[in-house]
């Protein structure tokens, strides 16, 4: 860092994840010597750029339990949903015009979704119960015959709640519904097969799997059935006509090495993480009085904590946290200073969502970390809530959650 000062604890993977040294290296040969463009049939250079491609795609497949084939690449996650959502309403146009989704989406959805609103589409976005997740009997509900499209994300990227889409996917191959998911946060994190769940449509982002930004993926199923896509860009053909323009090569390899090293180190870096998880959390619960876990218990991301602490404003929290790198919600609209709407969705007062971190561990935390981090937060905290006058008015009472009021009881629910 400038300055001499000691860099940050980072625990803001949700957000993005530092490159893995093993990709940059995979990368970098794609920057130098082997700087081809995989379109140029005629030499060694594009062949060479071709076949990194091809090995690169063949990588996203194996980790999705898909066909390479039916892997395209893509700027990140946010055009893969916009080429997903849009490429399927324009193709869909002489079947229907009504789509699906939840209130809890990433905003690369949501806005979407009301950009085609504007231009005739019907959307119904369904709500969520107090831990994030949509009742499969919901989206079965909503589905109308004009309906076309179900778009439902994998995991939040606020809370971290695993939403069920396996059974969702169940329910739009029988009704034959195209069924598409965000699985930005729940790609090489958790176990993700495009069979077995029916996925029809499926996005990821390279630089949320220890990957480089401006690099993503989106699945097409080809068969069974197959999935027809209208382009939303024009150009060059490239990507099957689906998303036109030069390969960023050195980034595609990037993320294909990336989710190969996710596909084989998940089970342990899975029950790493939720080790470190279930540390922090038990640290906080122990150092700090009245905080309240948002989301899932247990059917959650395995390095997700997002933590409502009462008494205590979000943002005066992180800037109190000089040293730990966390954020008060989505990195993607936490310039918007509004309570979160993924909280709000769940039922979270607006007063409990402002109070709120996100704490995204990831593969380069350490114990020792965990634990100056829980001491970093207790610290802040205490040093709030004493010239906080709301905390004090309301000390040694009840707190509020969206359960309803619980006794206090050095932070769990007694």
């Amino acid at each position: 860092m400038s300055g001499g000062r000691p860099a940050p604890i980072y625990m803001d993977n949700h957000a993005t994840t530092r490159p893995d040294p093993r990709v940059v290296e995979a990368m970098l040969p794609y920057l130098s010597e082997d700087y081809g463009n995989p379109a140029s049939r005629t030499h060694a250079y594009g062949w060479r750029a071709e076949e990194a491609v091809t090995r690169a795609r063949t990588q996203v497949a194996r980790l999705l339990n898909a066909d390479p084939k039916e892997i395209l690449f893509t700027s990140g996650a946010t055009e893969s949903n916009n080429i997903a959502i849009r490429g399927l309403l324009r193709a869909a146009a002489g079947r229907g015009d009504h789509l699906v989704t939840s209130a809890t989406e990433h905003p690369a959805v949501l806005d979407v979704v009301r950009d085609v609103e504007e231009q005739g589409i019907r959307a119904t976005v369904l709500p969520v119960d107090r831990y994030g997740r949509v009742d499969p009997g919901a989206v079965r509900e909503a589905i109308t015959p004009r309906t076309v499209l179900v778009t439902l994300m994998a995991a939040n990227n606020e809370v971290g709640t695993l939403l069920p889409i396996a059974a969702v996917g169940a329910i739009c191959r029988e009704r034959g519904v195209t069924f598409h998911t965000d699985a930005a946060q729940a790609a090489g994190k958790v176990a993700l097969d495009t069979q077995a769940m029916d996925i029809d449509l499926l996005s990821i982002s390279g630089h949320k799997v220890y990957g480089p930004k401006g690099v993503g993926a989106l699945y097409v199923r080809r068969k069974n059935p197959r999935v027809i896509l209208e382009p939303i860009m024009r150009g060059g053909g490239q990507e099957r006509g689906l998303r036109p323009g030069t390969l960023n090569v050195p980034a595609i390899v990037g993320l294909g090495a990336a989710l190969e090293i996710a596909r084989a180190a998940m089970p342990a870096e899975a029950a790493r993480l939720r080790a470190l998880r279930d540390r922090l959390e038990a640290g906080l619960r122990t150092r700090v009085p009245d905080i309240v876990v948002n989301g899932h218990a247990t059917e959650r991301l395995p390095h997700n904590l997002n933590i409502s602490f009462e008494g205590v404003e979000g943002e005066a929290l992180l800037l109190a946290l000089d040293g730990v790198a966390v954020s008060s919600g989505s990195a993607c609209t936490s310039e918007k200073r509004e309570p979160s709407h993924v909280l709000k969705a769940m039922g979270v007062s607006d007063t409990m969502a402002q109070t709120s971190l996100r704490f995204g561990l990831g593969r380069f935390n350490t114990a020792e970390e965990i634990d100056e981090v829980i001491g970093r937060v207790a610290e802040a905290v205490a040093r709030l809530r004493e010239i906080s006058p709301l905390y004090r008015a309301s000390a040694g009472g009840e707190q509020h959650t969206t359960n309803g009021p619980v006794a206090r009881q050095g932070g769990r629910e007694a």
